[in-house]
């Protein structure tokens, strides 16, 4: 239940989605506490920080994917909660997720840090998408639990339009190219959850998962032996920026020189800001449809290119 509207509630968002919901919301004034990984937008930077690595991660993409496998092997969240930090925030609200252990912190380990402080009470909001439609509700949620419907609705209207204005410009393309979107390189992982169904928005057809698919891992063989072979490919490490995604270039050079795709030989192969895009279910997926349909059908989108100049670049 929303806390009473004469009050403000604090608010600590323990994800960067969740972060971005609250201030689209208009209540990032409220934050109290963030998530170690909220960087957007700029002024929730510097806030108390609630959440930190359990371990050190490597550096490499190979690395990263084996420590953080042993560690869901040992029963082990990737994250923690500094529980003193939370304290001090003092919450009215936690927004919080219970989708991926790897992304942010479980929300098992929410509910056991909210009973040991004595701040209460607290209300936990815990968001689990895998669809579009799904982060739609999420942010109708939080709005609800902070009191801020109208603010939830308008910001709804707006995104909402925004994906009917590029649905309806992609209507009458003809042509459908074959989208493989790779959320991880080493292993490689295929985009799933919501990305099948951007993909399908931008006027391409997703390969290998379906909407609402969690994200699938395929070795070479598999990838080889897709069919249709990917026409456009679009990378998008999770967590990882531009820089950061080429810091690995030679990973991802390597793989491609042993692919026979259309997408290869044509030079349709994309990378983008997969930290800032794509993998964060929050209001930003619309800043990633566009540039998803830039890059599916560039000559249809090139003012959308020109606006997420920077985001994503082309791989030659």
């Amino acid at each position: 239940m929303p806390l009473p509207s004469q009050k403000r509630p604090r608010v600590a968002s323990l994800l960067p989605s969740a972060t971005e919901i609250v201030c689209l919301l208009g209540r990032g004034a409220d934050l109290v506490g963030v998530s170690h990984e909220c960087d957007f937008p700029p002024e929730v930077v510097g806030r108390s920080v609630l959440t930190r690595p359990r371990v050190g991660l490597p550096e490499s993409s190979g690395a990263i994917d084996r420590n953080v496998r042993e560690l869901v092997r040992s029963a082990l969240a990737v994250y923690e909660i500094d529980v003193e930090a939370l304290e001090r925030a003092r919450p009215d609200v936690i927004v919080t997720q219970d989708l991926c252990d790897v992304c942010a912190v479980s929300l098992g380990d929410v509910r056991r840090a909210v009973a040991e402080i004595a701040h209460a009470p607290v209300e936990v909001v815990s968001l689990r998408p895998t669809r579009l439609a799904d982060v739609w509700q999420d942010i109708s949620r939080v709005g609800r639990a902070l009191g801020a419907e109208r603010e939830a609705e308008a910001a709804l209207r707006g995104l909402e339009q925004r994906v009917e204005r590029l649905r309806e410009r992609a209507a009458d393309i003809d042509e459908h190219p074959a989208v493989l979107t790779i959320e991880w390189l080493d292993p490689v992982m295929i985009g799933g959850t919501w990305m099948p169904e951007l993909v399908e928005l931008a006027g391409g057809r997703p390969l290998v998962t379906r909407p609402g698919q969690r994200a699938p891992t395929l070795d070479l063989d598999e990838l080889a032996a897709l069919d249709p072979a990917p026409e456009v490919v679009l990378v998008k490490p999770c967590g990882f920026d531009l820089e950061r995604t080429f810091r690995e270039e030679a990973i991802l050079r390597a793989l491609l020189a042993r692919l026979d795709w259309p997408a290869v030989r044509q030079e349709r192969v994309f990378v983008a800001d997969g930290n800032a895009y794509f993998n964060r279910p929050g209001p930003r997926l619309a800043d990633s449809l566009e540039i998803l349909a830039a890059c599916v059908h560039p000559e249809r989108f090139a003012d959308l290119a020109e606006r997420h100049a920077g985001a994503y670049v082309g791989l030659t």
